[in-house]
């Protein structure tokens, strides 16, 4: 929780955009002059974050039972009258909604658009980030995908890009403030330019960013479709140091009938050709992926094939999820893994992850590399491993450093 002037606070809850679009939300909270007031920006990628959602709306109520709680985000677009039905919410405001400084100037108990109807495209300029050395630049919203298990498209509309003199403009004003590395972030970012017929792609944009914004030092993506990596961004790739070697893929299982099931666009053999052709065009390239455990129907024999992906795609960096059923989703209506096989797969997935991460880390002793420094002297390299500095650095700083190490899954950096 980040504490604003006049005693009103936004507590963010999910993915990288909202992180962005709290910072939205609390400057246009203090334009509309907010007093003793908590806005929580919630998510509902599963039923699991929209539980979380409603209980920390209930601690906090508690810890400041005078304060007035707004509650915005994906969960109170989607489902906003079981937000409203709460004795702890005040008031209920859309994902359109929170991001216009009106919305915080009236008293409507709930103001709730249809956000299929959301045509907005502008990237709401912000100068900085409270509390982080790395800025989000906002440069699409939205998706016009429907897997089987979903929410998101409902709680964001169709999938609209902002346009690229927008994105560059907001890059050139975070660089200008001192922000050394932008992450490029939306629901879809791997269709930007799609609504636009098609005249740029992704990796044209990041193109562009890095010739137009040169003190831009570091370029980082935020999760890809696999489906629809463009070749000009796996080009850039291999031609330039700024763009970062660590990307996260939407992978979600590795076996073609679950995939199939999910509605996903792309299949087990596409993500191993994939993986390898980035790694071909950056050797040190380190993969991520998002995973779903006990998707309806999948078999041992099924989940098998995702726990081997993981060594033959390469991926170190893993965010795995036991499945849970979305009201209104396709999924939910098929045939359900007890909740227990569920989370032990979820366990094992996790568990096989942890030792290709801390395998990783054991084999960068010795190298050196590139850290952003936060605050407490620890930051990240440019590969997205957690490094302690072994000497004070200011944070917002790129520091040269050897790693000496690994201490409780972070590695250990001294000056180079």
């Amino acid at each position: 929780m980040s504490a604003l002037p006049r005693t009103t606070d936004v507590v963010t809850l999910g993915c990288r955009l909202n992180a962005l679009e709290s910072e939205v939300i609390r400057a246009r909270a203090q334009e509309a002059g907010l007093a003793d007031t908590i806005i929580v920006n919630t998510c509902a990628v599963t039923s699991e974050a929209e539980r979380q959602a409603r209980q920390t709306i209930r601690r906090l109520r508690r810890e400041r039972p005078e304060a007035k709680l707004i509650v915005t985000g994906c969960a109170a677009q989607i489902a906003p009258a079981r937000f409203a039905e709460m004795p702890e919410v005040d008031r209920v405001i859309g994902n359109a909604e929170k991001l216009a400084r009106a919305s915080y100037e009236n008293s409507a108990r709930v103001a709730v658009g249809d956000i299929m109807a959301d045509r907005e495209t502008a990237a709401h300029a912000i100068g900085g980030f409270e509390a982080r050395t790395r800025a989000f630049v906002q440069i699409q919203q939205g998706c016009d995908h429907r897997c089987t298990f979903c929410i998101i498209p409902f709680g964001r509309g169709n999938s609209r890009s902002v346009a690229a003199d927008t994105i560059v403009a907001q890059a050139h004003r975070l660089t200008a403030n001192g922000y050394r590395e932008i992450v490029l972030t939306g629901v879809d970012i791997s269709s930007y330019g799609r609504d636009m017929g098609g005249t740029i792609s992704l990796g044209d944009l990041c193109r562009l960013l890095l010739a137009r914004v040169p003190g831009l030092a570091r370029l980082r993506l935020s999760s890809l479709d696999p489906a629809v990596v463009d070749p000009s961004l796996i080009a850039l790739l291999g031609e330039t140091p700024r763009l970062m070697p660590h990307l996260h893929l939407s992978v979600q299982a590795g076996n073609d009938l679950v995939l199939k099931r999910m509605k996903r666009r792309h299949g087990r053999d596409d993500v191993l050709a994939l993986a390898e052709r980035l790694k071909r065009a950056r050797p040190d390239l380190v993969l991520g992926a998002d995973l779903i455990a006990g998707f309806p129907t999948e078999s041992e024999a099924m989940f098998d094939d995702t726990l081997r992906l993981i060594e033959e795609a390469d991926l170190t960096y893993l965010h795995v999820f036991p499945f849970s059923g979305r009201a209104g989703t396709p999924a939910e209506r098929m045939p359900q893994l007890p909740g227990a096989a569920r989370r032990e797969r979820a366990a094992r997935l996790r568990a096989e992850g942890e030792r290709r991460r801390a395998r990783y880390l054991a084999g960068l002793a010795g190298s050196e590399a590139d850290v952003l420094a936060e605050a407490d002297n620890r930051g990240y390299t440019q590969h997205y491993a957690p490094a302690r500095l072994l000497a004070a650095a200011s944070p917002g700083t790129i520091i040269r450093v050897r790693i000496t190490g690994t201490e409780d899954g972070v590695l250990t950096a001294a000056a180079a």
